[in-house]
């Protein structure tokens, strides 16, 4: 295994990736904290956005619900559900309908059946077997001396890997989809436009953050495992 002086250098990458993500998160709350200061023109709520969306495209079975949780606003396929914060029901801020637009964006891809988002859908029941057992067939796999297990192990854990690429177009087409609604309807106007587009953006590039981190990780994991089986 890669050791110097009894420090694991792979631990670098799991590093690199932690300043990664951190990074990105600094940068989306500043910009949720500056574009959730300038109010809309037309002084339109996220509620009434998100609405506005549903109803122009009668999408009637689709539901909006309040969550006391700031910025942990999603759309769940399975439920028909948009759950929208408390900030974004009811303030008439940049950020509110940018975040809630974005929402409806995920909804249109489901309505539409946008490739990605379905590919996504898919891939939840086994990244969530994968994330809770394959560290724990790694460490039975080194235990036991086992390559068999070894890669049962990096397979499951490369489901999470694959699951936040494939979450990255998701997240930029529904970024995109809302931003042509609030120009194309006109609920934002001039320099509004380009200031919701910084705020997806910067949300977008959390989820990229999110991906490299993992990806570091994935390496990490591969460099030890690999060394150890040529000891």
């Amino acid at each position: 295994m890669p050791y110097y002086y009894g420090f694991d250098s792979t631990y670098i990458l799991v590093i690199i990736g932690i300043i990664i993500t951190m990074i990105a998160q600094a940068n989306v709350q500043k910009a949720f904290a500056k574009y959730s200061k300038i109010p809309t023109k037309k002084h339109i709520t996220g509620k009434q956005t998100a609405d506005y969306i549903l109803d122009t495209r009668n999408y009637n079975d689709i539901k909006i619900k309040k969550i006391n949780n700031a910025m942990g606003d999603y759309f769940n396929p399975a439920t028909k559900e948009v759950a929208l914060s408390p900030e974004s029901i009811s303030d008439t801020s940049i950020a509110s309908v940018a975040v809630a637009a974005h929402e409806l964006g995920h909804v249109i891809q489901y309505k539409e059946g946008y490739k990605p988002l379905q590919i996504k859908s898919w891939l939840v029941p086994a990244v969530n077997f994968g994330s809770k057992l394959s560290f724990p067939i790694l460490l039975l796999g080194m235990f036991l001396t086992s390559q068999n297990l070894i890669d049962v192990g990096l397979v499951l854990f490369s489901l999470t890997l694959i699951f936040q690429i494939v979450t990255l177009p998701v997240e930029f087409n529904a970024s995109r989809r809302a931003l042509d609604i609030l120009e194309e309807s006109g609920m934002l106007v001039g320099e509004e436009n380009t200031y919701a587009a910084n705020m997806l953006k910067a949300a977008a590039y959390t989820y990229v953050a999110a991906t490299l981190a993992t990806a570091l990780q994935f390496l990490r994991i591969l460099l030890l495992f690999g060394n150890r089986n040529r000891d």
